[in-house]
């Protein structure tokens, strides 16, 4: 064994007298305090691997130099093993465990104890011996299902100490519910203890996703009545017969057949892990929850979504006799069947767990950016890196562009982007070389020499990448003269497609295509800088080539000087203006010779 802990000495007598047998083990550090809980088929298998090789992980490096003490207990099966790992972690919380976020902000259904329970949504659970069914992680399902419970059954909405002897002494007076047929008065006498207590247990049938049951009772209702020939009570249960109907085509997503099945999925972001859970009854999902938890050691995806099944299954006391994954796992459950789907209503219903733990990664990430804005500038530029596989995040991005017209009035742009925003007082504009005409190799040659030549002769701050807005040749320019200048700056090309909309992004010796999502957050920012870039170019270029064409008109006058032309243009503001102007209008600015002058060439 490597000595990567200073107490190996002393632990080789525990490690080496392990047994081979399932169980869970207990590290301990120097003050005796837990700091990670683990199961193991094997035990003495597992534990000797934290100490007899190398780990690329940092934190179970950093765990295995810690541990001073190993405790154990043996199980009689794997099982057993989880579940017991699954408590200890509960119980002592060891700063080397992952821990399952707790679902304090999701909506349940409470039915309180009481002779006339209650039955309302409620995000606090209390230990007072109430009935809690949920979480609900989407609150439409849940309101949709007291609208049902609502539309079939009379319930108080009161909070009133409601008891029989309070009833039996005229306590109370009917509320509004009454009178708009809302409630049936239980509070004046006018419903039964049992009959109330009946209208109960029939909505925890619901709660249950035992919707058949309860649509079966309904049905003989109506049938007893019609036989009677009371048409107007068979209407009633007729109506409510009907918002069962409605119910079922909004909820139902797989066939009634599938009973009493758990079903997860699980997906990640970087250390950031989140495990989605439905419960399906009758083909009903009347359970659905999300949970996430930061992964603390080198965990691979089928221990994590193992643990958090042995977690939520505890939490919600399932009893589901078939669990639907993704991907196989090293766990067996007694009378459990695990179940990876390939087709049909089973695989439809791991695709919708799938869909709904994207969708809860998705909206986490707004409410984060919401929070802090920088944090979503930092994920992107991160992005940004690992698609280009760029050694450092590329906080100071600048992105350059040419324009010019048949070779004439050639200018350049340079954008700064710092931290994923325009930092518009770093903006620079250059006038090339009217020689190069339009070479645009030339002109980017010229503009990428000019630029990080000054930079360096000044020790200004040099950018983490270099976007140039063009196609591998002006690319190739580009890293050509920063190889030149002897700086190390990554440079990836801005190309765009025959709509001259942003495609993508070049990059590497290949000068090939990096695959950027389109409509991604990282593609509206590309996006973005090659329009701001190319923006700023153009307004360079046309306000250099206006400037051109009046200076090429009254440069050519004999005996006027810049002074007097800036004087003109300052009042006039073009030479269409001063053409048009009469010959006293334009000798009240620069005296009556010099404006016989200009008005004999301009005419």
């Amino acid at each position: 064994m490597k000595k990567t802990n200073p107490n190996i000495e002393d632990l080789k007598g525990t490690i080496n007298n392990l047994p081979e047998k399932p169980g869970c083990y207990q590290y301990l550090d120097d003050n005796g305090r837990i700091i990670y809980v683990g199961k193991a088929k094997n035990l003495k298998r597992r534990v000797s691997s934290y100490f007899n090789k190398e780990h690329s992980d940092i934190k179970t490096t950093l765990l295995v130099t810690k541990i001073c003490q190993i405790k154990y207990i043996v199980v009689e099966t794997d099982q057993d093993a989880l579940l017991l790992e699954n408590s200890l972690i509960k119980k002592h919380k060891p700063r080397y465990n992952i821990l399952l976020k707790d679902d304090k902000t999701y909506p349940s259904v409470c039915i309180t104890k009481e002779p006339f329970p209650r039955v309302f949504k409620t995000r606090i659970r209390k230990n007072d011996g109430s009935a809690y069914y949920g979480p609900y992680s989407h609150v439409a399902t849940l309101n949709m299902m007291l609208e049902l419970i609502g539309n079939l059954y009379n319930i108080r909405s009161c909070s009133l100490r409601l008891t029989q002897e309070n009833v039996d002494n005229g306590k109370y007076k009917e509320c509004l519910d009454w009178h708009i047929k809302k409630c049936n008065a239980p509070c004046i006498g006018k419903q039964s203890r049992e009959e109330y207590n009946l209208q109960i247990e029939q909505i925890r049938e619901i709660l249950n996703g035992n919707i058949k049951q309860v649509e079966k009772n309904i049905l003989e209702r109506i049938e007893e009545h019609s036989t009677k020939l009371e048409f107007e009570k068979a209407q009633v249960y007729k109506e409510k017969l009907d918002s069962i109907i409605a119910f079922k085509e909004k909820s139902q997503v797989v066939s009634v057949g599938i009973e009493n099945t758990d079903v997860f999925s699980i997906e990640s972001d970087g250390d950031i892990y989140f495990i989605n859970y439905l419960h399906v009854s009758n083909g009903f999902i009347n359970q659905a929850y999300t949970t996430e938890f930061k992964k603390k050691m080198d965990e691979s995806d089928t221990e994590l979504l193992t643990i958090g099944i042995v977690e939520l299954r505890n939490r919600y006391k399932s009893k589901a006799n078939e669990i639907i994954v993704p991907f196989k796992l090293d766990y067996q459950i007694e009378g459990v069947k695990i179940t990876i789907p390939e087709r049909g209503d089973k695989l439809k219903l791991l695709k919708l767990s799938i869909l709904n733990v994207k969708q809860y990664k998705i909206d986490r990430e707004k409410r984060m950016d919401k929070l802090n804005p920088e944090q979503k500038q930092t994920r992107v530029l991160k992005e940004l890196q690992n698609s280009l596989g760029l050694k450092k995040i590329p906080v100071r991005i600048e992105c350059f562009d040419n324009s010019h017209i048949n070779g004439e009035s050639a200018v350049a742009a340079c954008i700064v982007w710092e931290k994923g925003k325009p930092k518009k007082d770093e903006y620079r504009l250059f006038k090339l070389d009217p020689n190069n005409g339009g070479d645009d190799y030339a002109s980017m040659a010229e503009v990428i020499t000019r630029r990080y030549t000054r930079l360096k002769e000044e020790s200004g701050c040099m950018p983490d990448l270099i976007l140039v807005d063009g196609g591998k040749g002006q690319m190739s320019i580009a890293c050509k003269i920063i190889e030149e200048l002897k700086l190390e700056i990554p440079i990836a090309g801005l190309v765009k497609n025959s709509q001259h909309s942003t495609r993508g992004l070049l990059f590497g010796n290949e000068r090939s295509q990096v695959g950027i999502k389109p409509g991604s957050e990282l593609f509206k920012m590309l996006e973005r800088m090659q329009d701001e870039v190319h923006r700023f170019a153009i307004n360079f270029h046309r306000k250099s080539r206006s400037k051109k064409q009046v200076e090429s008109q009254l440069d050519k006058i004999n005996g006027i000087g810049n002074k007097t032309a800036e004087k003109l243009l300052k009042k006039f503001k073009s030479t269409k203006r001063i053409k048009e102007a009469s010959l006293e209008e334009i000798a009240e600015e620069i005296g009556m010779a010099k404006a016989k002058i200009i008005k004999e060439n301009l005419n």
